[in-house]
């Protein structure tokens, strides 16, 4: 067709198509065929529906965007250059996928204002939808008041096959469905490819009756190639229904416009090439150069900025009125989306001493956790289906549910992926919100996406995890982590703390809110069994992430390095050596992250070089330790999975008792 006759709507969406094209075509990497196929959604729901502001990409009340199918990601950034916002401009779009370029291989929140969470693994951006609809509706819920609505906005989603085949996405849909957030709505590119080809080698299900089954409102647009009208009318029904999320099921084509290609694997993944980028600029009625966009074009889609600038114009006023009249919520409102803590929030945490009654690590969190909760309104949370053996539950909050979403107790259900996904949307959304996930340490295995996306995409969660080693005890060596923490602690940006004490615990707290604040996430790992409260634990230790604990005079003999529930037994140990003119330093390392990150002096001053009698004490695995204890050390721990038994009977046989330490040092002394 010849580009005369186009009308303008299709001028826009062959811009978005060929900003993919060419910008794929110059890098020789990326996935066009996303991007052709649902320019037209894209561009629907972009121009008629969403409320934004390029122009201030965390104006609070904007709708949120997610491309959950982040391979397409040149679909996202076509929209945020045609609308205008000043993150991705025309050098940017040429720069995609090199070096240092604002327009990276996957969407990343941190790279690139107006991309609210990192996607790619497929899956993850629905289920962090999810979440950001959860932050939305508890913040309303809240917020609201009868005469004052400050928080009214949608979360929209754009997700593909891959999404639907990933167990994720049916976790996390199955508990939208289940809370019945009405303001998240789906556009489920229906397209039938995946990398292998046509979907149905390995995925024929009924994917509306599936989403039907779950709870939502389901819709189908027929053609999602040209029906603009059908697109636009099924987000207005969506829109409608207030009391379930909405899956709109959109078929496509794959790669549409591309004459050779369209509707192939072939076009998924890599670029089109000169000669069926040619093909297609023809059957499209392109006659453009690359990366020229028609000065209409830019005129029409530009007007995004005026219209975002009176959205929050408008939203500004509703406000001033909402501080007027509830000038104390607003105060509050204001804190919690400034991301600042209050004054003298860390005071609640308690602290104790060695005469008071030895409790499980777990035990002190939940102390922890409900002492700041009193005076950290934006804490919301709960656990993967263990609230009461993670000890997780707000006393005096209710259960978050359909119709209860100012409350701050979250079931998950047993859906660690998910929850792990949905609480890093919630960290995200911008209104605060500190959520915390939990579950038993072993089962991170069923969520490290999710835990290494919240350290990649700086999302503020703090994981709360329990039954931390051997000392789990009955249920045996399925559920006795033994290289978890090592694994966790090998993931950039989460900071992992097993701290030793009561004293350990409210200072991993500490921890653990100042970096979620400073959007960073924390993994704390607590005991099921009882510890005593040790002499000389503090929250400044913690925050250093290894101090001296128990020392002896002059230079020592020994340093006995350990975590968590053995730091008591080093202690002991400790005890019985230098009654016999050893000189032992007992080192509690409740987090080697913040250890690594202090100074020279100062880890010399825990550490010396000098002291090459080094011995570690971790009912883990040994993976790691040797970094500290030296070619001249040696560890405590257990290379092997565990066994069923009582917990104590478990940590004698495996040689976590002072004892063992006791010989353990004897021998490295010679």
């Amino acid at each position: 067709m010849a580009v005369a006759t186009q009308s303008l709507k299709e001028l826009c969406i062959n811009s978005i198509r060929f900003l993919a094209v060419d910008a794929i075509e110059k890098s020789k990497s990326g996935h066009p065929g996303l991007p052709m196929g649902a320019a037209p959604m894209a561009f629907v729901l972009w121009d008629s529906f969403m409320r934004y502001n390029p122009k201030n990409p965390k104006w609070f009340n904007r709708d949120r965007f997610v491309l959950s199918a982040g391979h397409g990601c040149m679909l996202q950034y076509a929209m945020l250059y045609l609308t205008g916002y000043d993150s991705v401009g025309i050098e940017d779009i040429k720069q995609f996928r090199q070096w240092g370029s604002r327009t990276p291989g996957h969407p990343e929140n941190f790279e690139t204002a107006g991309v609210e969470v990192t996607t790619g693994p497929l899956g993850q951006g629905i289920a962090n939808a999810v979440g950001l609809a959860m932050a939305e509706a508890h913040m309303a819920a809240k917020y609201n008041k009868p005469d004052a609505t400050i928080v009214d906005h949608y979360t929209y989603v754009i997700l593909g096959d891959g999404c639907n085949m990933e167990g994720v996405s049916g976790e996390a849909a199955s508990l939208a469905g289940h809370y019945g957030l009405g303001k998240l709505i789906a556009l489920y590119d229906d397209n039938h490819i995946s990398i292998d080809g046509s979907t149905d080698v390995a995925f024929t299900e009924d994917v509306s009756k599936r989403f039907e089954s779950y709870g939502w409102h389901v819709l189908h647009v027929e053609d999602g190639n040209t029906d603009l009208d059908a697109i636009a009318k099924a987000i207005e029904t969506a829109k409608s229904v207030t009391d379930k999320p909405t899956m709109i099921k959109v078929t496509t084509t794959i790669g549409y416009g591309a004459p050779k290609k369209q509707n192939t694997a072939g076009i998924h993944g890599a670029a089109l090439g000169a000669e069926e980028v040619a093909s297609t600029r023809e059957n499209l009625g392109w006659n453009y150069e690359p990366f020229e966009i028609p000065q209409d074009v830019l005129n029409y889609t530009r007007k995004a900025v005026e219209r975002g600038a009176g959205y929050e114009e408008e939203w500004n006023t509703t406000f001033a009125n909402y501080k007027a009249k509830y000038p104390t919520e607003a105060a509050e409102f204001e804190r919690l989306v400034s991301g600042k803590l209050p004054e003298g929030w860390s005071n609640v945490l308690p602290t104790f001493t060695p005469e008071d009654k030895a409790l499980a690590t777990r035990k002190h969190s939940e102390g922890c956790l409900n002492k700041l909760a009193a005076v950290l309104p934006e804490m919301i949370g709960g656990s993967a289906d263990l609230t009461h053996s993670n000890l997780t539950e707000i006393k005096g909050e209710g259960d978050f549910q359909k119709g209860k979403f100012e409350n701050r107790n979250v079931h998950f259900g047993v859906r660690e992926h998910g929850m792990g996904a949905i609480c890093n949307g919630m960290a995200l959304h911008g209104s605060g919100l500190i959520p915390y996930g939990a579950t038993f340490l072993i089962f991170t295995d069923y969520m490290r996406a999710a835990i290494r996306l919240s350290a990649l995409s700086e999302s503020g969660v703090i994981w709360v995890m329990t039954h931390d080693s051997i000392g789990q005890g009955e249920d045996g060596p399925t559920h006795q982590p033994i290289e978890t923490l090592a694994s966790l602690r090998a993931i950039p940006n989460l900071t992992v703390i097993r701290p030793a004490d009561g004293n350990e615990c409210s200072g991993a707290y500490t921890v653990a809110i100042e970096r979620a604040k400073a959007n960073a996430p924390t993994l704390l790992a607590f005991t099921r069994q009882g510890v005593p409260n040790l002499a000389g634990t503090s929250v400044d230790g913690v925050t250093k992430g290894g101090y001296v604990l128990v020392d002896c005079a002059g230079t020592p003999d020994i340093i006995l390095i350990a975590t968590g529930s053995e730091v008591n037994l080093c202690v002991s140990a400790a005890e019985t050596l230098s009654a016999e003119g050893k000189k032992v330093r007992v080192v509690s390392m409740p987090s080697t992250d913040l250890f690594d990150a202090q100074d020279a002096a100062y880890k010399e001053s825990v550490l010396p070089k000098a002291v090459t009698k080094r011995l570690s004490v971790e009912a883990a695995s040994s993976f790691g330790w040797h970094k500290y204890v030296g070619t001249e050390g040696d560890t405590v721990s257990i290379d092997r999975f565990g066994a069923s038994a009582p917990g104590g009977t478990c940590m004698k046989e495996f040689g976590f008792s002072a004892d063992n330490v006791v010989a353990k040092a004897k021998a490295l002394l010679g």
